[in-house]
């Protein structure tokens, strides 16, 4: 009996070995398929990855090509195998994706090939094609997970403003608890020293890094210096792409951020570039590497019209007016590329002495006798309709007190049940990056609109409730709708208030308000630099 159980197990195996070399097969087809890799380069590729699933060899039968399966599908039988054949330790998301990163880089080009390949097809059929090529690289790599960014949810949602974008994040997976405490006890290390670094290509990983065996990137030059272009492996909107230093840098917004983000829309006129701020509480989530981001995407910040034109006696070629925006935007465009640099770094300049204390706006503060600085910009660069060079500056300003401790112009504390994070580029420019904690907290605001979930007690005073963090917000959507509403009335009705609510939340992060005392205040500002209405 237990000779045949063994037998029945080894046969198990076998079969098992067997439908893994045939996954490494259609895995490679894929790759010749989608350019990855050559058919002659199938040899090397194939056996580094017999090597790596521990199988002795090759499947010797035909196997049919895929023809509608996603790279991500492709892997699942041979992540399965790994963890069924003791290669990985457990069966969780973070080894799992440190070997499909680990499988797929055994499939890709060099990363000298990929260069040359890029910047030969942007000279010979132009740089969209190029960057049309790239991207569709880094997908079928696996190195833009489309698996995982399919799950976010995304809307439109009609404002004064136009159609801001909304988006619930659910493309980073939880981690469960076993991976957590894996973490707490992981190894610490400074390489690379962060996620933006040039050393990140070919990184194998760990648990508390993600590994970067399939990322490639493309070398470029930014104002004379050494820049590198790629995606975001977590795309927002189409084409999410990051400009990186090739120098571990912190970030710093300069006359030379703006030669840079013109330069790139020179040789990607095709794109947008813009940066985060260069300060806490109003930059993005990496400050200590200085990075762009950009893409093919119109923005509805893009869209908004001038509403105030203003002209200036030493730049007569240039446009330049107050943007209807909840946010602080100038707006200048002109065919004069120097002219607009010299513009731009002369706002800023002015802008990061300037005070408006009746506004709320205060350039520095004495911090244990250190004088801290708090006013700063994000730029956007583009080419607009008219073929003029067009720089969006957004007013920003990090100062905190004791009513808002979190930031004056940042997201006040009543729609922190919306969003709390800090306000980067992307929102900014109008699209909402919304926690995924809000996908189940959304459904159940539902259930309380259809009237299926009574909003009583349970809600309104136990902290623990998932739906007690919008009680406020609850109170004013029964009074608005009711409990009568059907599912999909429902679903609109909410989709429609959280664009309200990612509206208040640019309007509380805008320096000047939208009312008598903040226009005027925009206008002294634009005054005090040299303009006129």
């Amino acid at each position: 009996m237990k000779e045949a159980t063994e037998m029945q197990s080894a046969d198990d195996r076998g079969q098992q070995t067997q439908a893994a070399a045939q996954a490494i097969e259609r895995l490679l087809k894929f790759g010749v398929r989608r350019g990855l890799l050559e058919p002659i380069d199938c040899y090397a590729s194939r056996n580094a990855l017999l090597e790596l699933l521990r199988i002795a060899e090759p499947c010797e039968e035909e196997v049919e090509e895929p023809q509608h399966e996603t790279v991500a599908e492709l892997l699942e039988p041979l992540l399965d195998y790994a963890v069924s054949a003791g290669i990985l330790e457990d069966n969780n998301t973070t080894l799992r994706d440190l070997l499909d990163a680990k499988i797929m880089g055994s499939l890709m080009p060099r990363q000298s090939e990929i260069a040359n390949r890029f910047w030969s097809t942007a000279r010979q059929e132009g740089v969209q094609r190029a960057t049309d090529d790239f991207y569709r690289l880094c997908i079928d790599s696996n190195y833009i997970r489309m698996d995982r960014i399919a799950r976010n949810q995304y809307w439109l949602a009609p404002t004064e403003y136009g159609d801001l974008e909304i988006t619930v994040n659910l493309s980073k997976p939880e981690k469960d608890p076993k991976e957590i405490a894996l973490l707490k006890t992981a190894p610490q290390s400074h390489y690379p020293k962060c996620l933006l670094c040039i050393d990140n290509i070919g990184y194998a990983g760990r648990l508390n890094h993600p590994a970067r065996q399939n990322l490639r990137v493309i070398p470029l030059q930014l104002d004379g210096e050494p820049w590198h272009f790629q995606y975001s492996p977590y795309v927002y909107y189409n084409e999410h792409s990051i400009i990186f230093d090739e120098r571990h840098r912190p970030m710093k917004t300069s006359i030379q951020t703006f030669y840079r983000l013109l330069d790139f829309i020179d040789q990607f006129p095709h794109y947008f570039i813009g940066s985060n701020a260069d300060l806490p509480i109003v930059g993005g989530s990496i400050l200590n590497h200085d990075h762009f981001q950009g893409g093919k995407h119109r923005f509805a910040m893009e869209k908004a019209p001038v509403e105030r034109s203003f002209t200036h006696p030493d730049y007569p070629n240039v446009r330049l007016g107050i943007v209807k925006w909840p946010m602080s935007v100038i707006r200048m465009s002109s065919h004069n590329k120097m002219l607009l640099l010299k513009l731009a770094d002369t706002i800023l300049n002015a802008w990061k002495q300037y005070s408006d204390e009746l506004n709320g706006i205060v350039a520095f503060t004495e911090q244990a006798g250190v004088s801290v600085p708090h006013n700063t910009i994000t730029p956007i660069a583009r080419n607009n309709a008219s073929g003029e060079y067009e720089l969006d500056l957004v007013l920003r300003n990090n100062r905190t007190n004791e009513e808002h401790p979190d930031g004056i112009f940042h997201p006040h504390q009543e729609l922190h049940h919306i969003k709390k994070e800090n306000i980067g580029l992307i929102e900014v420019m109008g699209l909402a990056v919304l926690p995924g904690r809000l996908k189940e907290e959304l459904e159940l605001l539902a259930e309380v609109l259809t009237g299926k979930l009574a909003f009583d007690r349970h809600i309104a005073e136990q902290p623990d409730h998932l739906l007690h963090k919008h009680r406020i917000w609850i109170g004013e959507l029964l009074a608005s709708y009711g409990t009568g509403l059907t599912a999909p009335a429902a679903e609109r009705a909410l989709q429609t208030e959280v664009g309200r609510k990612f509206a208040a939340v640019l309007h509380d992060a805008g320096v000047y308000k939208r009312n008598e005392q903040g226009m005027s205040g925009f206008t002294a500002f634009l005054g005090a630099v040299g303009f006129r209405a």
